[in-house]
């Protein structure tokens, strides 16, 4: 990687087009120059052409030597990537998917949904729809249910377009600094918020709050009882009571903050004043609790598959040659033979490994607790107990198949 860490520097080097575009810019002045002369004498025209021949000539070479010097790094770089990363095959014996390719259709369209594209998503459902995919059943996999393509017609309602274009109006007013929009929608759906135990309606009128104590200087609001201290105060009065079972003590402290205003960043309170990361994280949170509403997860689950895909890429392409060369096979068809390490975020569901099995527990196979406190797969334990006493693999506790208790992840 190092090596092509040193090829990218070189490509960031010389495939800049600053040259090229400046190069370009001193050609349309000279003709810029030209056009002026000729308009203010048309007599001059043909001496004018004439002069302007030969550097336009040289600036057009300049401009093609420029490209050259992009064209090359570009090659180069292409030569080190694919020397570095080699093309290999990927392996298409077995393909999950192939039974349900109008789940993945619906994954592509609810991701151009996600993202405001809405144009894109319906010619795609348009497409789709019109000529739905045929499955390809594959081992082990169930056909697709009745109503797959059903799902996908859904997507098609002009309310969901709606909602996420709610979503990014909403979105694009707190980037403007502007809490208003998403302050409403918080309170319009308040109910629901708070059965999920929730705390955005409350962060946000926290951020407006802060937001105008910090004055005109900071929001550029106008200068009048509606900003500052006063406007601060006056939207507490008005807004703060309706937290104060949830959230008195942080209410209280904003409140209290007021009496350390000339030396706030000394003040016991500074923490709750320093709004930088403020905006991201109210703006990340709305998202989650906007897609959380429509029974939908706060990420795209085309991206997390296709990023999670990507970070498993190299291993199982490591696998499938060391499958081809020792002429081997998965012993499940199910489940990987390694684990993928996965960022935290991408992992949604809790699994356990058997540490004498080395497979994952299932729901016919859960975790079992000995009394000793060490845990294995239940079918471990009855080939460990054989229906009477037995040791446990890890300490020299004994106990009894029926003293062992289900571990629920």
């Amino acid at each position: 990687m190092d090596a092509l860490q040193v090829e990218l520097a070189k490509l960031r080097r010389d495939a800049n087009l600053k040259k090229s575009i400046d190069d370009v810019d001193s050609i349309i002045a000279q003709l810029e120059a030209a056009r002026g002369t000729i308009a203010a004498d048309s007599k001059s025209a043909s001496l004018t052409l004439a002069k302007l021949q030969n550097p336009l000539k040289q600036g057009f070479d300049k401009v093609n030597d420029d490209l050259k010097k992009v064209y090359q790094g570009q090659a180069k770089y292409g030569k080190a990537l694919d020397k570095h990363f080699p093309v290999k095959t990927l392996p298409t014996d077995y393909d999950a998917l192939a039974s349900h390719p109008s789940l993945i259709n619906r994954a592509i369209a609810m991701h151009l949904l996600r993202e405001g594209q809405f144009s894109v998503a319906t010619t795609f459902l348009d497409e789709a729809l019109h000529s739905p995919p045929h499955p390809s059943p594959t081992p082990g996999t169930p056909n697709p249910a009745s109503n797959d393509s059903g799902d996908l017609a859904s997507l098609q309602s002009q309310e969901l377009q709606e909602k996420f274009s709610d979503m990014y109006r909403i979105l694009e007013k707190l980037r403007e600094r502007n809490l208003h929009p998403a302050i409403e929608w918080a309170r319009q759906n308040s109910a629901d918020l708070e059965s999920r135990g929730s705390n955005l309606e409350f962060e946000l009128s926290k951020l407006q709050y802060l937001w105008l104590f910090q004055g005109p200087s900071v929001n550029g609001l106008p200068d009048d009882h509606n900003n500052g201290l006063p406007g601060a105060l006056q939207y507490a009065r008005t807004n703060f009571p309706r937290h104060q079972q949830r959230f008195s003590k942080d209410c209280q402290q904003l409140i209290t903050a007021i009496l350390y205003r000339s030396n706030l960043h000394s003040s016991p309170y500074q923490r709750l004043f320093n709004t930088d990361d403020a905006w991201a994280e109210v703006a990340q949170s709305f998202t989650r609790e906007f897609c959380s509403l429509l029974g939908l997860s706060p990420s795209s689950p085309l991206y997390i598959a296709c990023t999670a895909g990507a970070i498993a890429l190299p291993t199982l392409l490591k696998l499938a040659s060391i499958v081809k060369e020792k002429r081997t096979e998965w012993t499940t068809q199910n489940e990987l033979p390694v684990e993928i390490a996965l960022p935290r975020s991408m992992i949604f569901h809790a699994i356990f490994v058997c540490p004498v099995s080395k497979e994952q527990t299932t729901e016919a196979n859960p975790p079992m607790m000995m009394p000793c406190g060490h845990v294995v797969a239940k079918e471990s334990l009855q080939r460990l107990s054989k229906g009477g006493r037995f040791k446990c693999p890890y300490c020299p506790s004994e106990s009894l198949m029926r003293e062992a208790r289900e571990v629920v992840l």
